[in-house]
């Protein structure tokens, strides 16, 4: 196995050396850690990436950074810091193309480990990222829980914009943990200007919901699970505002994230780690137990379920599913590691997981997909859709 301590971060977009069908690079960082990438195509042909960088998830020094590969480069931009409140923990960033043309840029904000504390902010761009706005509040402190987002913006036929949320809410006693989490839909009929709540039944511990507009009136969603169990689905069939219970599939889930996506020929593609509970050699305490500080310090466990954490986060795989998500017989590992996660530790360059992918297909029908690469840096890769088969392998 490669050591943590010295990744090689080539930044020139190329082929990979054992599989010439795969094309990747890393992108430029000047952060001890990086993680949590989100991709979003851009005007002109240009793709972004956004993610939060700093010393360690939960440390006020984390802050969301914007690189942009401009059409026809062969590197992506140096990083640019697009926000800096030394009071929070700045996290899971997302891009959104609204339809008059402007691009949205969200993410959270949260004091120390403690994400019921957590805000969600805004900045809008008028010239496709160039260039930003004032930093907004989109939705506040509340009493007992936080905001927390991940996954894309969903644009209905109808106009109605779907947010994915999940709540993270305190426990009765010690500092969040994960265990009372559960999923929302925020629906905006008036381009972004007020929302209205719409949770998802029964979908407690089930958080990143990634929605995928089936295009036939009905909408899926997918799940990570706090479980560490497997990943979740829920469907839709009145445009977000009620859901099924989420229910398992046939994919493992680590309690980490996952993102899917509608391709062009109507398959689904999905991005996780192949891994769960089972495969633990060990368990954290807390996301946030190698901080410190008595804040964060959970309680007893309860008599209900606990979030589990540090299953590994590995392998990366891409699946592809030809019914709608309800199996997913194509796979293929992007990474392959032991996946250690018990601690985030990126200064000491202890963590070696791959994790948080975010994916999207572009016009000439390539999946663009990024991802932490061990907490140091994010990862790019662009394959066909059907490298997922062996295809061009």
């Amino acid at each position: 196995m490669q050591d943590a301590g010295v990744i090689d971060r080539p930044e020139i977009l190329a082929p990979a050396p054992d599989d010439p069908a795969r094309i990747e690079a890393f992108i430029p960082t000047p952060c001890v850690q990086n993680h949590a990438a989100f991709l979003l195509p851009l005007p002109g042909g240009d793709m972004g990436c956004v993610w939060f960088g700093g010393t360690q998830e939960g440390v006020p020094d984390i802050s969301v950074h914007f690189s942009r590969l401009e059409a026809g480069a062969d590197r992506w931009s140096p990083a640019q810091r697009l926000s800096d409140d030394p009071t929070r923990s700045e996290q899971n960033p997302l891009l959104f193309h609204a339809p008059d043309g402007k691009l949205w840029l969200l993410w959270t904000a949260q004091i120390s480990g403690n994400q019921d504390t957590a805000i969600i902010r805004r900045r809008i761009s008028a010239d496709g990222g160039r260039s930003w706005g004032p930093i907004e509040t989109l939705f506040g402190e509340q009493p007992g829980f936080g905001t927390f987002i991940r996954s894309p913006i969903v644009v209905l036929d109808n106009g109605d914009w779907l947010l994915p949320i999940w709540r993270c809410t305190k426990p009765p006693a010690g500092a969040w943990t994960g265990d009372l989490d559960t999923s929302s839909v925020m629906i905006s009929s008036d381009a972004g200007a007020s929302w209205t709540e719409h949770p998802v039944p029964g979908s407690t511990g089930c958080v990143h919901m990634s929605i995928v507009d089936l295009r036939d009136g009905t909408l899926v969603a997918f799940y990570r699970s706090r479980w560490a169990d497997w990943v979740h689905v829920a469907r839709s069939a009145d445009g977000g505002r009620s859901w099924s219970a989420p229910v398992p599939t046939e994919l493992p889930n680590n309690n980490s994230s996952v993102m899917a996506t509608r391709l062009a020929d109507g398959r689904l593609a999905l991005v996780y780690n192949h891994s769960s509970a089972a495969d633990a050699t060990g368990r954290r305490l807390s996301l946030y137990d190698d901080i410190g500080g008595e804040d964060l310090a959970p309680a007893a466990p309860s008599a209900g379920r606990s979030a589990f954490w540090g299953a590994p986060r590995a392998p990366m795989t891409l699946a592809l599913s030809a019914d709608q998500g309800r199996s997913w017989p194509i796979r293929r590992n992007l990474e392959t590691g032991d996946g250690y996660c018990l601690t985030n530790n990126s200064k000491d360059r202890l963590n070696r997981e791959f994790s948080y992918p975010s994916l999207c297909q572009t016009p000439d029908g390539a999946l663009h997909i990024a991802y932490t690469y061990w907490r140091q840096a994010i990862k790019y890769v662009r394959v066909a859709p059907d490298w997922a088969a062996g295809e061009g392998a």
